[in-house]
């Protein structure tokens, strides 16, 4: 059963990064051992490293996506004028296997909110076909759109997209 998309309406991620979409490929995002649930608290430190990202179905098929993960709320979700902050792109990842079996265009950057509660999106799209270097890299990390890069590349729509709210972490007290 794929996920609803009704967390990702009340939190404006269709509608700030996505367009309406209905999902049809499942996939499972960990940071260690905690799964990303939409709207799920995870600090920074725990998300410094790349998450492991599987793709759910028979490794069979010949299928292939591209995983996107922004934030849509830099620098501060009440100013987010660097919407959307670019932290990772993978394209190329067989159905049934995880992100490391793809090829990252974009490197990890784990999340750094500055201010106030970020939302951070995982969305997946299916290629028509291998990416094979023909895809339109990104001028920087800041003011991407996701939109754009799916058009530029012939996405389509999402099949499944999930987001995690983060928060600056309070800084250690020397003594």
């Amino acid at each position: 059963m794929a996920r609803s998309v009704e967390p990702l309406l009340v939190e404006r991620v269709i509608g700030d990064v996505l367009d309406m979409f209905t999902p049809a490929t499942e996939f499972t995002v960990h940071y260690g051992t905690k799964q990303v649930t939409n709207g799920c608290d995870i600090k920074p430190s725990a998300a410094a490293d790349k998450p492991h990202l599987q793709i759910l179905g028979p490794p069979v098929s010949s299928s292939l996506y591209t995983l996107v993960m922004v934030d849509p709320d830099a620098p501060s979700p009440s100013e987010p004028r660097l919407r959307e902050w670019l932290h990772w792109i993978v394209v190329d990842i067989p159905q049934g296997h995880d992100a490391t079996k793809g090829r990252e265009l974009v490197a990890y950057m784990g999340p750094r909110p500055p201010t106030g509660i970020h939302r951070y999106i995982l969305a997946l799209f299916k290629q028509e076909r291998a990416m094979e270097g023909g895809s339109q890299l990104p001028d920087g990390r800041a003011n991407f759109s996701t939109r754009q890069f799916a058009a530029q590349n012939g996405l389509g729509l999402p099949v499944a997209a999930a987001y995690f709210n983060s928060q600056k972490e309070p800084a250690m007290k020397k003594r």
